[in-house]
């Protein structure tokens, strides 16, 4: 038997249906390569009230665009405006297929005005390489991949450190006080003689706790010596370092709904790409599961605004897909919000599926319940289907069961009551993170702003 090569190839060779390749692959959840650990889950979280520091060093996919074509290339294929950007600002990437429906989303670092980088996992890096490499631009890309898949060292360390205390503790390092970094701009500053550029954003929502974070980046081989500045600096004002269980708990406490499928596996738009695309990559392997099932693939692409970045579309330039974008910005659409599960139906699950045999429940890991890369949980109000809950965690900061979602903005209502189908009785047979059980529902809270 022929062995795939590519994305598209794959695809045929599972029957032409991307919508059951992808519910059938086995991949587990995207992989954080940190202790799972570094005290407990719990505390890590409560640091968040303090400070905290994760070594993002090590899963995030770093793509390097270079060339005096680089604002062309991404103001062709992005929604966002491009005009002010460059040297030292950043935005939140995001790219659309021609019917206007999200391929990716990444942090766009602006390096230098002619040097990009896109952060993140890789779909969105691997589409502008494409597009850099097939189209007519002079840009040149340097790849930096995650070091599970890199042999090579990484270039960069990166430390985002979290918290109302982080900014203390930097200027402690530093040995006195700093430039103030707009929200979304990066500052140079020096620590341990080492040049750091550091990206003001925040991954924590922690009520009454002022949203302060820096990512910070230099040479890889001067991470160790950074590390150990900032872990003496932050002694005195209660820094802890974070490990992956609670690092994945950030996208729901940040209200990022991570991974929806990318629409790409569909249309003309996308066979060069997915010609283009390895049956060894991501994307080929780009596991979906939740209890809203579907053969259709196309039943699980979304737009930007169902996401939440109608924020950062921009149709002042001409970029791939706007026309189409542009017919679907009056809407209607989905909306992003937060729902807190009841936590009387989230006991009885686990009970059920602990102790109910054949007729249990799935099980709800913790903090994290995710076995897939992609996570569609069908949303209802009464009996009526109104969108997807992805990602879930419990936050200790909340005592709450949360997810982020995206339904229906009329149903998008502050204390609305909605039901969560919990469970992937289709996925049984495919995902060895899925055990045998029977789907079931859980309440839940609807909050459209933030954690409460």
């Amino acid at each position: 038997m022929t062995i795939p090569e590519t994305l598209e190839a794959k695809i045929q060779a599972s029957g032409g249906n991307p919508a059951l390749m992808l519910r059938r692959e086995t991949t587990p959840p995207y992989l954080i390569p940190l202790p799972e650990e570094i005290s407990n889950w719990r505390d890590e979280q409560r640091a968040w009230n303090t400070a905290i520091l994760y070594d993002q060093s090590f899963h995030m996919f770093d793509t390097y665009f270079k060339g005096p074509d680089v604002k062309k290339l991404f103001s062709d294929y992005a929604v966002n405006d491009f005009t002010k950007f460059g040297r030292n600002k950043a935005k939140q990437f995001v790219a659309v297929n021609s019917d206007g429906k999200y391929i990716a989303d990444a942090i766009l670092f602006g390096l230098s005005d002619d040097e990009y980088s896109l952060v993140g996992v890789p779909g969105a890096g691997n589409y502008m390489q494409y597009r850099a490499e097939t189209g007519d631009y002079d840009v040149t890309v340097v790849r930096d991949d995650a070091t599970p898949f890199n042999p090579n060292p990484r270039l960069l360390f990166r430390y985002q450190l979290q918290g109302p205390n982080a900014l203390a503790i930097v200027e402690r390092a530093v040995g006195g006080p700093i430039d103030r970094i707009k929200f979304f701009n990066i500052g140079e500053f020096v620590i341990a003689g080492t040049k750091i550029r550091a990206l003001n954003h925040t991954m924590i929502g922690v009520p009454g706790v002022e949203k302060t974070g820096l990512e910070m980046t230099g040479p890889i081989e001067d991470g160790p010596k950074v590390l150990e500045a900032l872990q003496a600096a932050g002694e005195e004002f209660g820094l802890q370092m974070g490990g992956a269980r609670s690092y994945l708990t950030t996208q729901v406490e940040s209200g990022w709904i991570a991974l929806p499928v990318p629409a790409i596996y569909t249309g003309d738009d996308m066979l060069g790409y997915r010609q283009w695309l390895p049956a060894a990559g991501f994307e080929a392997h780009y596991s979906l599961g939740g209890s809203l099932y579907s053969e259709n693939i196309e039943d699980y692409y979304v737009t930007p605004y169902d996401l939440g970045y109608g924020r950062v579309v921009n149709f002042d330039h001409d970029f791939h897909g706007r026309d189409a974008l542009k017919k679907l910005s009056d809407g209607p659409h989905k909306r992003k919000v937060w729902l807190t599960w009841n936590p009387d139906d989230v006991a009885r699950v686990v009970k059920s599926s602990l102790f109910d045999g054949p007729n249990r429940a799935k099980f709800i890991d913790m903090p994290s319940a995710v076995y897939s890369i992609a996570t569609y949980d069908r949303v209802l109000a009464g009996d009526r289907t109104i969108g997807f809950s992805a990602w879930s965690s419990y936050l200790a900061n909340h005592s709450a069961w949360v997810s982020t979602a995206s339904i229906d903005e009329t149903e998008a209502t502050d204390g609305a009551e909605v039901t969560i189908v919990w469970g992937d009785e289709a996925s049984i047979p495919y995902k060895p993170r899925v055990e045998a059980h029977r789907e079931t529902t859980i309440r839940a809270t609807v909050s459209t702003t933030a954690l409460s």
